[in-house]
Protein backbone atom coordinates (compact mmCIF):
# COMPACT_ATOMS: atom_id res chain seq x y z
CA UNK A 1 0.00 0.00 0.00
CA UNK A 2 1.29 3.09 -1.23
CA UNK A 3 1.98 6.07 1.38
CA UNK A 4 0.13 9.19 0.25
CA UNK A 5 1.93 12.40 1.15
CA UNK A 6 0.73 15.91 1.80
CA UNK A 7 2.92 19.02 0.98
CA UNK A 8 5.93 19.35 3.45
CA UNK A 9 5.40 15.43 4.81
CA UNK A 10 9.01 13.44 4.55
CA UNK A 11 9.08 9.79 4.60
CA UNK A 12 12.19 7.17 4.83
CA UNK A 13 12.45 5.37 1.61
CA UNK A 14 15.12 2.88 1.77
CA UNK A 15 14.57 2.27 5.73
CA UNK A 16 10.94 0.71 5.07
CA UNK A 17 12.08 -0.87 2.58
CA UNK A 18 15.29 -2.91 2.74
CA UNK A 19 16.94 -3.94 -0.17
CA UNK A 20 15.13 -1.23 -2.08
CA UNK A 21 18.51 -0.28 -4.68
CA UNK A 22 16.14 0.67 -7.96
CA UNK A 23 13.44 2.90 -7.87
CA UNK A 24 10.91 5.03 -10.63
CA UNK A 25 9.51 8.10 -10.22
CA UNK A 26 6.72 8.53 -11.94
CA UNK A 27 5.55 12.23 -12.93
CA UNK A 28 1.74 12.58 -14.06
CA UNK A 29 -0.29 15.57 -15.18
CA UNK A 30 -3.47 16.44 -17.15
CA UNK A 31 -4.03 19.45 -19.27
CA UNK A 32 -7.39 21.79 -18.68
CA UNK A 33 -9.82 22.41 -21.66
CA UNK A 34 -8.96 25.89 -22.57
CA UNK A 35 -9.02 27.83 -26.03
CA UNK A 36 -5.46 29.19 -26.38
CA UNK A 37 -4.93 27.49 -29.24
CA UNK A 38 -1.71 25.94 -28.48
CA UNK A 39 -0.61 22.75 -27.13
CA UNK A 40 0.82 22.37 -23.78
CA UNK A 41 4.46 20.60 -23.40
CA UNK A 42 5.26 19.72 -19.92
CA UNK A 43 8.52 18.62 -19.01
CA UNK A 44 10.17 16.61 -16.24
CA UNK A 45 13.69 17.58 -15.19
CA UNK A 46 15.99 16.49 -12.55
CA UNK A 47 18.81 18.54 -10.44
CA UNK A 48 21.40 16.02 -8.57
CA UNK A 49 22.34 18.68 -5.63
CA UNK A 50 25.42 19.15 -3.50
CA UNK A 51 25.67 19.99 -0.05
CA UNK A 52 25.04 23.10 -0.50
CA UNK A 53 22.06 22.73 -2.62
CA UNK A 54 23.76 23.24 -6.25
CA UNK A 55 24.54 21.29 -8.88
CA UNK A 56 28.32 20.76 -9.10
CA UNK A 57 28.10 21.00 -12.80
CA UNK A 58 26.08 21.07 -16.19
CA UNK A 59 25.87 16.96 -16.03
CA UNK A 60 24.47 17.24 -12.81
CA UNK A 61 20.79 18.58 -14.82
CA UNK A 62 19.27 15.98 -16.40
CA UNK A 63 16.02 16.26 -18.75
CA UNK A 64 15.08 15.16 -21.93
CA UNK A 65 18.28 16.78 -23.90
CA UNK A 66 20.80 15.40 -21.71
CA UNK A 67 18.74 12.05 -20.32
CA UNK A 68 21.51 10.42 -17.98
CA UNK A 69 23.46 11.87 -15.00
CA UNK A 70 24.77 11.18 -11.86
CA UNK A 71 27.18 8.79 -13.98
CA UNK A 72 23.78 6.90 -15.28
CA UNK A 73 22.51 6.73 -11.76
CA UNK A 74 19.49 8.87 -13.01
CA UNK A 75 17.98 7.79 -16.03
CA UNK A 76 15.05 9.75 -17.79
CA UNK A 77 12.80 8.43 -19.77
CA UNK A 78 11.93 10.57 -22.70
CA UNK A 79 9.82 13.76 -23.76
CA UNK A 80 6.01 13.23 -23.77
CA UNK A 81 4.96 15.93 -25.56
CA UNK A 82 1.27 16.30 -24.88
CA UNK A 83 0.68 14.10 -21.40
CA UNK A 84 -2.54 12.76 -23.04
CA UNK A 85 -3.84 9.38 -22.06
CA UNK A 86 -3.96 7.73 -18.03
CA UNK A 87 -0.96 6.98 -15.97
CA UNK A 88 2.59 8.35 -15.94
CA UNK A 89 3.65 11.23 -18.50
CA UNK A 90 7.53 10.67 -18.02
CA UNK A 91 9.68 8.49 -16.05
CA UNK A 92 12.93 8.93 -13.98
CA UNK A 93 14.94 5.73 -13.45
CA UNK A 94 17.07 6.10 -9.59
CA UNK A 95 19.62 3.34 -8.97
CA UNK A 96 19.89 4.71 -5.15
CA UNK A 97 23.06 2.65 -4.94
CA UNK A 98 24.76 4.38 -8.30
CA UNK A 99 24.31 8.26 -7.26
CA UNK A 100 27.64 9.54 -6.56
CA UNK A 101 28.79 10.52 -2.30
CA UNK A 102 28.74 14.20 -3.52
CA UNK A 103 25.14 14.11 -4.23
CA UNK A 104 22.98 15.15 -1.30
CA UNK A 105 19.48 15.83 -2.80
CA UNK A 106 17.94 14.75 -6.13
CA UNK A 107 14.98 17.82 -7.14
CA UNK A 108 12.24 16.53 -9.41
CA UNK A 109 10.64 18.96 -11.39
CA UNK A 110 8.19 20.03 -13.78
CA UNK A 111 8.07 23.12 -16.19
CA UNK A 112 5.81 24.37 -19.16
CA UNK A 113 8.15 24.89 -22.20
CA UNK A 114 7.51 28.67 -23.84
CA UNK A 115 5.03 28.96 -20.30
CA UNK A 116 5.49 32.39 -20.70
CA UNK A 117 5.55 32.55 -24.24
CA UNK A 118 2.43 31.04 -24.39
CA UNK A 119 0.71 32.23 -21.76
CA UNK A 120 0.13 29.07 -20.16
CA UNK A 121 0.69 27.96 -16.46
CA UNK A 122 0.08 25.59 -13.92
CA UNK A 123 -3.80 27.28 -13.51
CA UNK A 124 -4.59 25.12 -16.46
CA UNK A 125 -3.03 21.99 -15.08
CA UNK A 126 -4.79 19.21 -13.16
CA UNK A 127 -4.14 15.56 -11.95
CA UNK A 128 -0.51 16.71 -11.29
CA UNK A 129 1.15 13.61 -8.94
CA UNK A 130 5.07 12.21 -8.56
CA UNK A 131 4.78 8.36 -7.19
CA UNK A 132 7.46 6.04 -6.54
CA UNK A 133 7.41 2.98 -7.75
CA UNK A 134 9.96 -0.60 -6.68
CA UNK A 135 11.66 -1.05 -10.22
CA UNK A 136 11.60 -4.65 -9.44
CA UNK A 137 8.18 -5.14 -8.49
CA UNK A 138 6.46 -1.78 -10.02
CA UNK A 139 4.83 -1.58 -6.44
CA UNK A 140 3.73 2.03 -5.54
CA UNK A 141 5.74 3.11 -2.44
CA UNK A 142 4.80 6.85 -2.37
CA UNK A 143 2.10 9.27 -4.03
CA UNK A 144 2.45 13.07 -3.45
CA UNK A 145 -0.56 14.72 -5.60
CA UNK A 146 0.00 17.93 -6.06
CA UNK A 147 -3.17 19.57 -5.93
CA UNK A 148 -4.94 22.51 -7.52
CA UNK A 149 -2.57 25.57 -5.96
CA UNK A 150 -0.83 26.90 -8.87
CA UNK A 151 -2.26 29.80 -10.54
CA UNK A 152 0.33 31.94 -12.25
CA UNK A 153 3.41 29.39 -11.78
CA UNK A 154 5.01 27.42 -14.98
CA UNK A 155 7.55 25.47 -13.03
CA UNK A 156 6.95 23.20 -10.19
CA UNK A 157 9.56 21.19 -7.91
CA UNK A 158 7.40 18.44 -6.84
CA UNK A 159 9.56 16.71 -4.38
CA UNK A 160 12.85 15.65 -3.47
CA UNK A 161 14.71 12.34 -2.55
CA UNK A 162 17.91 13.08 0.23
CA UNK A 163 20.50 11.32 2.10
CA UNK A 164 20.05 11.05 5.96
CA UNK A 165 22.19 8.68 7.98
CA UNK A 166 23.11 6.75 5.25
CA UNK A 167 19.48 6.42 4.15
CA UNK A 168 17.30 7.48 1.69
CA UNK A 169 13.89 9.84 2.28
CA UNK A 170 11.51 11.46 0.28
CA UNK A 171 9.90 14.85 0.74
CA UNK A 172 7.31 16.21 -0.78
CA UNK A 173 7.66 19.87 -1.93
CA UNK A 174 5.04 21.40 -4.04
CA UNK A 175 6.70 24.65 -4.62
CA UNK A 176 5.57 26.82 -7.36
CA UNK A 177 7.71 29.36 -9.40
CA UNK A 178 7.92 31.51 -11.94
CA UNK A 179 9.77 31.96 -15.37
CA UNK A 180 9.47 28.38 -15.60
CA UNK A 181 12.82 26.55 -16.29
CA UNK A 182 15.46 29.28 -16.71
CA UNK A 183 14.05 30.10 -13.03
CA UNK A 184 15.03 26.96 -11.29
CA UNK A 185 18.26 25.96 -13.33
CA UNK A 186 19.13 29.53 -11.46
CA UNK A 187 18.11 28.68 -8.77
CA UNK A 188 20.32 25.47 -8.56
CA UNK A 189 23.28 27.02 -9.76
CA UNK A 190 23.36 26.56 -13.61
CA UNK A 191 23.77 29.66 -15.83
CA UNK A 192 21.70 29.28 -18.72
CA UNK A 193 23.36 31.11 -21.57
Amino acid sequence: MAISLSKGQKVDLTKGNPGLSKVIIGLGWDVNKYDGGKDFDLDASVFLLGENGKVTNDADFVFYNNPSGGNGSIVHSGDNRTGAGDGDDEQIIVELKEIPANIQRVAFTITIHDGEGRNQNFGQVSNSYVRILNEESNEELIRYDLGEDFSIETALVVGELYRHNNEWKFSAIGSGYQGGLAALATDFGLEIG
